[in-house]
Formats: structure tokens, C-alpha cells, sequence
């Protein structure tokens, strides 16, 4: 129950996409002491889950190939996935995202290499995108609670710009402009 609070797709479905549109998936799972993993080719299990050794690591690591009969094209943007693994450092504060880019060295033969983390979470993200305008207040105003079993989170500024920023997430994941959350934000904001 707990965790569909902060799944990070619409119904928790996000890797099983994947790996329906992955020609190879290779998940690997740490969990309370031990390793397990578990192969798939084209969205079937190519053997059952298996334990595989011991760890002092927490998390799951993904490893997949997308389907080059699905997609016209399988060449990743290095920007596009380095954005989205900062917004998510932002949106689970505490965590650490590490992404590396094997496909090229640079000039000391290393691959490119950056990691995410943030300590603040909301208030740090508000900074970030909000860097190049001249602000207002001192603060990131920052508000948490929940309400019938479902955390809210509220971070903002303002700042000398006469266009607003908004962005609302549900479950780690952007809205939309018709969203909920967006237009329930500026009416609760307006009130």
C-alpha cells in the first residue's frame, strides 16, 4: 500500500513496459541481505527469480535492450535521461541516481559519469529551476502533510519574472496542464 503512494508511474506498471519492449531485460534485486535477479527476453522470464549471493546494498538495479524491431530508433539522449534523473533526485530526496554513459570515453578514458543526490528534496529542486531568476523572498517557501493517507508536498518562491513555473507531480511523475494538482494548487494559492 505504501509504496503505490510514491510508485513512479500512473498504475505501476513503468517496467513492465520495459521490458515488453526490451529484446533483453536483466533485473537485479538487493534486498535485506541478499541479491536476486531474474532474465527476461521480450517480456518473458527466461528463468525464475534466483538467489544469487549476499549484499549490504539496498535497491534494484535495471539493465535493458530495447526491441530494435519496435523502435525506428534506440540511440538514447544522453540530456534528455540526465534531466529526468535530477528531477527524480529531487522528487525522492535521499536517494542517490548514478548515471553513466559507456557508449564513448573522454580524454582520460573514462566514461561520462554523473550522480544525483539530494538532501532537501523540494525546496532544493525549487532552487535549481529557479537559479537565473532574481528572487523575492530569502526562503523556498516549504509545506509537507498529508491528507486521507496521501502525502502532499508544496515547495515555491517568487520571484522579480512575471510568468509563472509550475510543475505538479503525482506519484514522481509530471502532469500535465489539465492536471489535478496544478489547478488545485493555483486555486488553493489564489484563495
Amino acid at each position: 500500500k505504501d509504496s503505490y503512494k510514491v510508485s513512479g508511474g500512473l498504475h505501476g506498471v513503468g517496467v513492465s513496459c520495459v521490458n515488453a519492449l526490451s529484446e533483453h531485460l536483466h533485473a537485479i534485486v538487493y534486498r535485506e541481505g541478499k541479491t536476486y535477479e531474474q532474465e527476461y527476453s521480450k517480456g518473458k522470464a527466461l528463468y525464475p527469480v534466483k538467489e544469487t549471493g549476499t549484499t549490504d546494498h539496498r535497491g534494484t538495479q535495471v539493465t535493458f535492450l530495447p526491441d530494435k524491431s519496435i523502435f525506428d530508433s534506440t540511440i538514447y539522449n544522453y540530456e534528455t535521461l540526465a534531466n529526468r534523473m535530477r528531477e527524480l533526485s529531487f522528487l525522492n530526496k535521499g536517494i542517490t541516481i548514478t548515471l553513466t554513459d559507456k557508449r564513448e570515453k573522454d580524454d582520460e578514458g573514462e566514461f561520462k559519469v554523473e550522480v544525483f543526490h539530494s538532501d532537501e528534496g523540494l525546496s532544493e529542486f525549487v532552487k535549481y529551476i529557479d537559479s537565473s531568476r532574481e528572487p523575492l523572498i530569502a526562503d523556498v517557501i516549504s509545506i509537507e502533510g498529508e491528507k486521507g493517507g496521501i502525502p502532499v508536498e508544496v515547495a515555491m518562491i517568487y520571484n522579480t519574472s512575471y510568468a509563472e513555473n509550475i510543475h505538479a507531480y503525482v506519484n514522481r511523475s509530471e502532469g500535465g496542464e489539465g492536471g489535478g494538482g496544478r489547478g488545485g494548487f493555483r486555486r488553493g494559492l489564489t484563495n
